[in-house]
């Protein structure tokens, strides 16, 4: 990891991506076609990063584009509510915010449907407007960002920015099947780029499998040790998390809650180890730190999942709940 930042001070992390506004079914248990009442929430994996590592007490801003419309404007007032940074929040007055629909099962999975509007609108012009004096870390963790549009070649945009200033380069792919049916290795494809560019990435046991084309998460672990350089982390739930530094592998355990809505939990997870990395640049592979790195962002995780919504989770969220 090259990244550079001045001694003592924590290095400023930028996270790009979709901000949205996620109406969450309310009736328990419903698919989106059964239910009928739904509570608003803001939210978008990376914006959901940014306020998990705002919350957690780090410096971030927010790259990203909602529409000129109440939804836009709430969640811009949400994430300075937070203490992120909206300087790069682009208004779109064409297009509408986006919306993603929520469904939360008996055992806190999801069900979702994307109704896409300003989000993918972001563009090239847009992202080399901003300023990257003081950011150490690059998030990318957008789950539409692989979509044909003007975000995509945005994020291609920044990733080669954020390469040539040897920033570090964090990476979550945020698969979402429904995205993605008709055109899987599309989404594969753009993975990898960004997976052999990155220092860490994030990836759940699916993905892992997905990624790699592996029957087993353990299997995709190895299949990503070989093809990769960065440290890596396979989340599994309860059982913890697969941590991959260098040639070493081992599982860190979580803790043990009472689930009630898996949204945000690994966005909190995200932002909890890139809140602990721009404390402490480089890292390299001290396989001790990036465990307790590891074994901290089990913990956010894990918390989130204790709450309805990500960003009334996030608001639980301090460093104290690290070891």
């Amino acid at each position: 990891m090259n990244a550079q930042q001045p001694t003592g001070i924590p290095a400023k992390i930028l996270c790009i991506g979709e901000a949205l506004i996620d109406m969450i079914c309310t009736d328990r248990g419903k698919s989106l076609s059964e239910g009928q009442h739904f509570l608003k929430k803001p939210g978008g994996a990376p914006t959901n990063v940014a306020a998990a590592i705002a919350a957690l007490g780090g410096r971030v801003e927010l790259l990203a584009k909602v529409g000129a419309d109440p939804f836009g404007r709430e969640l811009i007032g949400v994430m300075e509510a937070f203490g992120v940074s909206t300087r790069w929040i682009a208004i779109d007055t064409a297009r509408f915010t986006t919306f993603a629909y929520v469904s939360l099962m008996e055992d806190g999975e999801r069900d979702f449907v994307f109704n896409r509007g300003a989000d993918g609108a972001l563009n090239v012009q847009e992202v080399e407007a901003v300023d990257l004096s003081g950011v150490g870390i690059v998030h990318f963790g957008s789950a539409t960002a692989f979509l044909p549009g003007p975000l995509q070649a945005a994020y291609y945009g920044l990733l080669q920015r954020s390469l040539r200033q040897g920033l570090l380069i964090s990476f979550d792919p945020n698969y979402r099947q429904l995205l993605f049916r008709e055109d899987q290795k599309s989404f594969v494809d753009h993975s990898w780029s960004f997976l052999h560019a990155c220092h860490f990435f994030k990836v759940s046991d699916e993905e892992a499998m997905l990624l790699s084309g592996s029957a087993t998460w353990k299997e995709a672990a190895i299949v990503l040790g070989e093809r990769t350089k960065a440290v890596f982390a396979i989340t599994l739930g309860k059982d913890g998390t697969l941590l991959r530094v260098g040639e070493k592998m081992e599982v860190v355990p979580s803790i043990a809650v009472k689930p009630v809505d898996t949204t945000g939990a690994g966005d909190a997870f995200v932002g909890a180890v890139l809140y602990q990395l721009s404390k402490a640049l480089p890292v390299e592979n001290d396989v001790d730190a990036w465990r307790r790195i590891v074994a901290n962002a089990n913990r956010a995780g894990a918390r989130t999942c204790e709450y309805v919504g990500a960003m009334e989770a996030f608001g639980h969220l301090n460093y104290q709940i690290f070891d």
